[in-house]
């Protein structure tokens, strides 16, 4: 199944949208809906950007 970015080149709106939804701990399955593109071209970019996709530990009272 095709994702209407396949193959297109990641624009800066893309790229800041995948790093906030990192940090709002966002499963990469939804990460990979939201962007339009497969959940193994989101690994991919976080792997070549140097992101990570492990939940971040936060406190309740933030």
């Amino acid at each position: 199944m095709a994702n209407e970015n396949d193959g297109k080149p990641w624009s800066d709106d893309d790229f800041q949208t995948l790093k906030t939804l990192i940090t709002e701990n966002t499963p990469t399955r939804l990460i990979a809906m939201k962007l339009g593109r497969t959940e193994d071209a989101i690994r991919d970019k976080v792997k070549v950007e140097g992101l990570s996709l492990a939940p971040t530990n936060r406190s309740p009272r933030d």
